[in-house]
């Protein structure tokens, strides 16, 4: 290339910038189109993300309110502090006034246990849940046997009735339970964890066969072929691909179970204190029993959410990666 023709490159190359931006600017739609298009989707995605975000802003707030009150509450206030988290962690008493004679008194708030036992009845109750249902699922799914079809009818038809209208037969089954067998009885973590297996093996069932229906069955005739036990072909095939479905119904169990206040107040709301889940134990801060500590409450709560975010960040990625990737590789 000559010099002259460097020199000429520079011009040319600016022309078509030129050109360009200015083939842009008369392409650009008007404002009013763009928002009657696309711009309102905006505005209705942003008002859904502060619908969706204030109440958990306002928690949050309230647990480092310092006043304990939700008189005056701001989204955030002036001086906020950890106080609520410290008391609700560090003390073993907190001090109450009786309505009876207007003394003071102390009764026990252990968190800390309520907070083991609800890891444990909701990790118990999602496992359990999810295996349960895979069984159920599996066989209907796979299996062709005697009852199959009156089985399904019967799954349908149980899915239909949610397990809060059990409330009473559920406290009289566990009542007459503590009789016979102590340790699953009214009052026992154990006899709340076998309700909420039974509770929603229906719905689960159903929504994993519907997904296993969807798993070729070319894979259980090869399996077959290459002398895999039904056993192998279960855990080895089908539960690795059908993980998000798994990893759906844990998430949901999980939820679910923390977030439980009716039944697992029916089971163990008159036991002992140190047998209560969270939302037994936080709805007291509500009532009598620790005089509407608010700020307290407010703290609890943020200490109950942090399990289901982790949990379902950790299960998304499962969920992502079940759903991209193939079941058949060629």
């Amino acid at each position: 290339m000559t010099a002259a023709d460097e020199s000429m490159a520079v011009p040319m190359g600016r022309t078509e910038e030129a050109s360009t931006v200015a083939v842009a600017i008369r392409n650009r739609r008007p404002f009013s189109r763009w928002f009657r298009d696309l711009g309102w989707r905006h505005l209705v995605g942003i008002a859904a993300i502060l619908f969706a975000v204030f109440p958990v802003v306002w928690i949050i707030s309230a647990s480092v309110n310092p006043t304990g009150s939700l008189v005056g509450q701001k989204i955030w206030p002036d001086n906020p502090t950890l106080d609520n988290f410290r008391e609700l962690l560090d003390q073993d008493f907190v001090k109450q006034g009786t309505a009876d004679a207007g003394s003071v008194g102390e009764t026990s708030v252990p968190y800390t246990s309520w907070y083991r036992n609800t890891m444990l009845v909701a990790g118990a109750a999602a496992i359990g849940q999810t295996f349960l249902s895979a069984l159920a699922a599996y066989a209907f799914s796979r299996l062709r046997f005697v009852g199959r079809r009156i089985g399904l009818l019967a799954v349908l038809l149980v899915q239909m009735f949610p397990q809060l209208l059990a409330f009473t037969a559920i406290f009289i089954l566990m009542t007459d339970m503590k009789d016979v067998f102590p340790a699953i009885g009214l009052g026992t973590t154990a006899g709340l964890i076998l309700v909420y297996l039974g509770g929603a093996l229906g719905v689960n069932t159903w929504l994993m066969k519907g997904f296993f229906d969807t798993i070729p069955k070319d894979l259980d005739e090869a399996a077959k072929v290459d002398g895999a036990s039904p056993n192998q072909i279960f855990f080895q095939i089908i539960l690795p691909l059908a993980a998000p479905i798994l990893a759906v119904i844990a998430l949901l169990s999980f939820i679910f179970t923390i977030n439980d206040f009716v039944i697992a107040s029916a089971v163990l709301g008159q036991g002992d204190t140190e047998s209560f889940t969270l939302a037994i134990g936080l709805q007291r801060f509500l009532g009598d029993a620790f005089a509407k500590r608010w700020g307290v409450f407010a703290a609890g709560s943020v200490l109950a959410a942090i399990p289901v975010v982790t949990i379902f960040l950790f299960l998304q990625r499962y969920i992502v990666s079940g759903l991209t990737q193939g079941g058949v590789k060629g």
